[in-house]
């Protein structure tokens, strides 16, 4: 089955992100704009430095520093700046510039000072530094704040969907017979309450249909079932009758089967419309349960010569509704002595599965997964074979009742393997 996420969850999840999203977006948006008002703050103090700097030249000629050859302009530093320039400044235009020396991002001002150059160095690395600094607070506080944020949508979304959860755990409690209905008095948010009421009255019309189909097949069953007795007493009391022929004895007994098996079916139709029948299981044991399908068979099997083995351990149990079980056994027997003209029919029980063998006439390739759909026919190597297409599908419906697996394995011309889960009792 697949796992799928609590509505809660969801709701956390997709508030959180949001947040997060919101959150690291305006921790990128601080970032960005403080570090161009930073750039716009250190030009600036430049700007005013380089300005304040050639104006006390112009009036203090003594102050100009000596002309460097090799950069030919004029070297100045702030307060303990001590950083060789390469040569390659000199080739930089006017402005304020940003390079890497021995490791360091230093700021160097040019500007034209009367025919000379003027190369002014500014080391603001502890102050970005501490920028950095700043900046690392701010993203680790974003962090902490999206954890947190996820804490909280997470109790909030708790909040939004507590009535959902509640209307869950009430239908929940209605499956199990705790209540009949839901009261929508016990909600306050309209879309829950819709739902409540929609839910109801789905609720009602389903429990009055259940209550419709289960009167009808225990109506049906008992209509069919008095007319089935009496055809299996009339055929009791004329085999008696010394004076009936080879023939016509040959048909009574075809017609005892008949009822047998119509009985049989009514029988699985009344077990698969009592949904209290799936709790009513006990210790089986499984060779005697194979036996007693088998008995009704036993003329048919000795007429073509079928034989029978069961290579089971007498005393192994599993735990099944035994009437389920004798319905299902009856309807695989059926099918292997119905499509088997002669050889054997095998019982087997290994890790679990019990296999029923047969070398009949085996089923076609393209006909093999449809065989337990109800009403289908695969078509018959000979006339006389086929049934009504309903047995394996009642089959299939009593698996899926008691969680019992089952598979098929057949090939044309060898015969068919059936495989029924039933595990041991410990």
């Amino acid at each position: 089955m697949q796992t799928r996420r609590s509505l809660r969850l969801k709701v956390a999840l997709v508030f959180s992100a949001l947040t997060v999203l919101l959150l690291v977006g305006q921790a990128l948006g601080v970032k960005a704009l403080a570090e161009a008002q930073e750039e716009r703050l250190i030009t600036a103090l430049i700007s005013d430095d380089m300005a304040s700097l050639l104006q006390s030249w112009r009036s203090q000629p003594t102050l100009v520093p000596p002309l460097d050859p090799r950069l030919g302009g004029h070297v100045s530093a702030g307060d303990r700046v001590r950083v060789p320039l390469p040569a390659s400044v000199g080739d930089l235009r006017d402005g304020t510039h940003e390079i890497i020396v021995d490791g360091r991002e230093i700021h160097v001002a040019v500007a034209h000072f009367d025919d000379a150059r003027v190369y002014r160095i500014y080391d603001f690395s502890t102050y970005e530094q501490r920028f950095r600094q700043v900046i690392d607070a701010l993203m680790i506080g974003t962090g902490i704040f999206a954890l947190l944020a996820f804490w909280l949508a997470f109790g909030l979304s708790g909040l939004l969907v507590r009535q959902v959860a509640g209307f869950a755990r009430e239908v929940n409690a209605l499956r199990h017979g705790a209540a009949t209905t839901l009261d929508p008095g016990k909600y306050d948010e309209a879309e829950v309450v819709q739902l409540v009421e929609a839910f109801n009255e789905y609720h009602g019309r389903m429990a009055q249909m259940i209550e419709r189909e289960k009167e009808f097949a225990s109506n049906v069953s008992h209509e069919l079932r008095t007319p089935l007795t009496a055809i299996k007493t009339s055929c009791e009391l004329l085999d008696q009758d010394e004076t009936m022929g080879t023939k016509s004895r040959a048909r009574l007994r075809q017609i005892d089967r008949a009822a047998d098996n119509m009985t049989d079916l009514v029988n699985a139709l009344l077990l698969l419309a009592r949904e209290e029948s799936s709790a009513d299981v006990g210790p089986v044991r499984i060779a005697s349960a194979i036996e007693d399908a088998l008995d009704p068979f036993a003329i048919v099997l000795t007429g073509k010569g079928i034989e029978t083995r069961i290579d089971i351990d007498s005393r192994l149990r599993i735990e099944a509704n035994r009437p389920a079980l004798a319905i299902v056994l009856s309807n695989l027997i059926d099918n292997a002595v119905r499509y088997t003209d002669s050889g054997q029919i095998r019982f087997t029980y290994v890790g679990g599965w019990l296999h029923i063998e047969d070398s009949g006439c085996g089923i076609p390739p393209d006909a093999l997964p449809l065989v337990f759909e109800r009403f289908y026919q695969a078509k018959p190597p000979r006339p006389g074979k086929h049934g009504f297409g309903i047995g394996l599908s009642i089959v299939r419906k009593i698996c899926d009742r008691y969680h019992w697996s089952i598979r098929l394995d057949s090939e044309p011309g060898k015969g068919t393997r059936v495989s029924l889960y039933l595990p041991p009792l410990d």
